[in-house]
This record gives structure tokens, C-alpha cells and sequence, in this order.
């Protein structure tokens, strides 16, 4: 009896070990990635890729939509955090941006800006495949590929001067991901290799298992770029590895991954948002935009919303905002939120648009031109005069407290040329710490007045300035 029990005993622990043994024996088939070779230093990523991204910003028309920011930023972070850590360098700063045009492209910079384009999202099957693309970029960057690159090229003309300008491995390539990536100097027309690419192809796909997605998400994304060139790749796939050959490798890397059972595959916020850039205005191309003359800088935020004549007024319950570094404050819940860092628009729905918002507050920070209060304030105020050529001053600047420090006021008024109606516009100002100028403004119909009176002064009120 004790002899078989012992017998039993082995036979079961030996079971135990093979079964666990078995995952880990696929899981170290996989591709084995080794980042290339690379004389400059991170930090040169970071330097390089803060400048791109400075002029992206200024060329491309980025959307500054708070809710589909955040959604994008969510993604890159889950992703981010599947990094392995080899090539985690804690230096980067990724950060996500939708540029409205309507190529299937997306584009990373040195050091961990990027930027996709809304025609990605448009595209897309389910958010694996947005993922699927943003994973690839993300290991461009991660690998160091463009400062890699520009080590290859020895000459010294081609190392920094010109690392800024290599396209951060858009996953299209070709002439469109050149121009985006060159930006002014879109004739210097720089595209990984296929040895970065297919590196780029195997590590986004390990990245994606490990964040909860399926690999083979990124593989369909190749055939979805064949399929839009109408019988055959598109252009700016012709100089790299077949898209057939990529989505073969991809599926074969996912075979030795541990991939969810359950991937994350449609969520309410890829159909959410997935929706609204559907229901926004045509996005041009990438070379529309080029022609053109650039993208005029920073799409309007609140782009792409509907005016109606029936505007919800303010709710009674009110709900805290403390998405920027310099304010916090307290807003009707049924008002929405559209802007970056620098700038905030609030508006309900039917109020906001290509045109800015009809009803609603907006504040920001203004930069000093190390002059008084009062200096900095006329020069916002002939500012926002100059943008809305409608308005004419009220009455003069007066002394008001905002946000428990001496500040100033103002009225402005005129015929709205998106209602009709007489628009009333009140600009609050005070001074930051660090000499910015702090600007909140209200803005509504002279016949709503009443009805938004006690709403602004609650919002004013509760503004916290950090």
C-alpha cells in the first residue's frame, strides 16, 4: 500500500510538472527580438523627438477632443506598460494624439510622441486593431529605430540634423508616411528597413498579448491597407515587406503567445468614439493637407459638434473638472469638456461646434508680456476681439476678485453669426504664480442671461487656482 501510494505520488507530481512545463515550452519559442545597434544616446531620442513633434503640431491638424484623447492615451498606456523591460526606458514620454486626416496611418517620433490619424480609427474592426497599430509604433519607439537608422547612415550629414525628420515606422510607409514624417523637407524620404520593420511587426505583437489584446488583431490591420487599394497594396506599401508575408509572420508569432482567451476586441469606447469622428466633417488626406499649406495648426477642439436651438439649460448637479495643472472647477453635469493644457471650452450639447460654443465658459492661460494685469488683459481682450470681429466692447475694465486674487472684468457684446441672436460675453481675468495671465470667460444669449446668471457666478466662484 505505502509503496504504490509513493508510486501514485511521483506519477501525479511528474503529470503536474509536464502540464506546467507545457506553456512555458511554446512561450520560449517565441521570436527573440534584440534591439539594433545605436551610438546616440536616449536622451538625443527624447531632444529629437520633442522638436519633431513641436513642428507636427504646427503643420498637422490635430483633434483636441478631451474625451477621444483620453481614450487614445488609454490604449497607449496599457500598451506602454507591456513593454518588456529591456526596452523600457524610463526617459520616454509617450504621449497620444489624433491627427484629423483620413489615411489609414499612424506615425511615432524618437523619445515617444505619437500621432494617428483618424481615418485609422474609422477604419478599424474593433479596438485590437487600433491597438494592433499603436503596439508596432510604440516598438519602433521602444527599439530606438530612428536614432538606430540615422547609425547606419554614417555620413554626417544624415545623423542629427536629419533624425528629426525620419518617419517614426508609420506602419504604411511610402510617400504618405514620408511626407508626414519630413514634414517640410517631405522630399528627404526616410523608410525603415524591412529587418526594423519585421522587428517592429514581432514586438508590437508580444506587446499586444501581454496588454490583453490579440496579436492577430495586427495582422488583419495589413489586409484591411491591401484592401484599400483596390485590388492591390497602395502605394506606400510598395517598398516594404508584403503585406501577404507580414500578416503570415504575425500569425505565426501568435502561436507561441499567451493571448487572452478573452481579448479585448469592441468596447463602448471604440464604438463611442468610433461614431462621433464618423459623424465629424470629411478629414482631407495627409497629401491634401501638404498642398494646402499645412494644417493651419490645432483643429478647433469643439469640431465636428451640432448647434440646435434647443440647448439644454444648466443642471442644478454639478461635477468637479481637474484635468489641467493650473485650475480646478466645478461645472454643470450635463456640460461637456473640449481642449488640451493650455485651454478649456465647456459647452452642453447643441451648443458647440466648428464655430466654438453659444453657451458655455471657456478658460485658459494666457502668456505675460511681463507687463500689468491690466497690460496683459487688453492684449487677451483685443485678441479675442480680433477672432470674433462681431464683439464690441461694453464697458471698460473693471476691479473684480476671481478665485480669491485682484482681478479684472469685462463685457462684450454683438449679433452671433452662428445664432442670430445678440451674444453677450463676460471676460474674467487675474494672475497666475508663475506671472500668466488666468482667463475665464461666459458666454451666452443676450435672452438666456437670467437663466445662466446664477450657473456662471457658481463656477466662478468655485474656480481653485494651483
Amino acid at each position: 500500500m505505502r509503496r504504490n501510494f509513493i508510486a501514485k505520488q511521483l506519477y501525479a507530481a511528474g503529470l503536474i510538472a509536464t502540464l506546467w512545463l507545457l506553456p512555458l515550452a511554446a512561450f520560449a519559442q517565441q521570436t527573440q527580438v534584440v534591439a539594433p545597434k545605436n551610438k546616440y544616446k536616449v536622451q538625443d531620442d527624447v531632444k529629437l523627438g520633442a522638436q519633431a513633434a513641436s513642428e507636427v503640431e504646427k503643420q498637422f491638424p490635430t483633434i483636441n477632443d478631451r474625451d477621444s484623447e483620453a481614450y487614445l492615451q488609454r490604449i497607449g498606456d496599457r500598451l506602454v506598460r507591456s513593454i518588456p523591460r529591456q526596452f523600457d526606458q524610463p526617459a520616454f514620454n509617450y504621449r497620444f494624439k489624433w491627427v484629423n486626416a483620413s489615411d489609414l496611418n499612424a506615425f511615432a517620433l524618437p523619445g515617444g510622441p505619437m500621432y494617428v490619424n483618424r481615418g485609422m480609427l474609422q477604419a478599424a474592426k474593433n479596438e485590437g486593431e487600433l491597438a494592433g497599430v499603436m503596439a508596432h509604433e510604440i516598438s519602433h519607439v521602444a527599439l530606438r529605430h530612428a536614432t538606430a537608422q540615422a547609425t547606419k547612415q554614417s555620413s554626417v550629414k544624415n545623423t542629427l540634423g536629419t533624425i528629426g525628420l525620419i518617419l517614426g515606422g508609420a506602419i504604411l510607409g511610402g510617400q504618405t508616411g514620408a511626407q508626414a514624417g519630413a514634414l517640410a523637407a517631405a522630399a528627404w524620404q526616410t523608410k525603415y528597413s524591412r529587418e526594423y520593420e519585421t522587428q517592429s511587426d514581432t514586438l508590437g505583437a508580444q506587446i499586444m498579448a501581454d496588454a490583453g489584446y490579440d496579436p492577430r488583431d495586427l495582422a488583419n490591420v495589413f489586409r484591411t491597407i491591401a484592401g484599400e487599394g483596390g485590388g492591390g497594396a497602395p502605394e506606400w506599401l510598395s517598398s516594404h515587406p508584403d503585406p501577404g508575408n507580414r500578416y503570415e509572420k504575425i500569425i505565426r508569432e501568435a502561436q507561441y503567445l499567451r493571448v487572452s482567451p478573452n481579448p479585448i476586441k469592441i468596447t463602448r469606447d471604440f464604438e463611442r468614439i468610433q461614431s462621433r469622428f464618423r459623424s465629424m466633417p470629411p478629414a482631407r488626406t495627409m497629401a491634401e493637407i501638404q498642398k494646402q499649406g499645412g494644417g493651419q495648426g490645432t483643429e478647433n477642439p469643439t469640431a465636428g459638434g451640432r448647434y440646435t436651438r434647443n440647448v439644454p439649460n444648466p443642471s442644478q448637479r454639478a461635477k468637479e473638472f481637474n484635468e489641467v495643472s493650473w485650475a480646478r472647477v466645478w461645472i454643470p453635469d450635463n456640460w461637456r469638456e473640449f481642449g488640451n493644457q493650455n485651454a478649456v471650452q465647456f459647452a452642453p450639447d447643441g451648443a458647440y461646434g466648428d464655430q466654438g460654443i453659444t453657451h458655455g465658459m471657456m478658460m485658459g492661460v494666457y502668456p505675460s508680456s511681463n507687463g500689468t494685469l491690466r497690460a496683459d488683459t487688453e492684449a487677451y481682450v483685443n485678441e479675442t476681439l480680433q477672432a470674433n470681429q462681431y464683439l464690441r466692447a461694453q464697458t471698460r475694465l473693471t476691479s473684480r476678485s476671481l478665485a480669491r486674487r485682484q482681478g479684472l472684468t469685462l463685457q462684450l457684446a454683438g449679433r452671433s453669426p452662428i445664432t442670430g441672436d445678440t451674444e453677450v460675453v463676460n471676460i474674467y481675468t487675474t494672475r497666475l504664480r508663475d506671472g500668466s495671465l488666468f482667463y475665464a470667460v461666459t458666454v451666452v444669449p443676450s435672452n438666456q442671461v437670467n437663466v445662466y446668471s446664477n450657473t456662471f457666478q457658481n463656477v466662478l466662484g468655485s474656480i481653485e487656482l494651483n
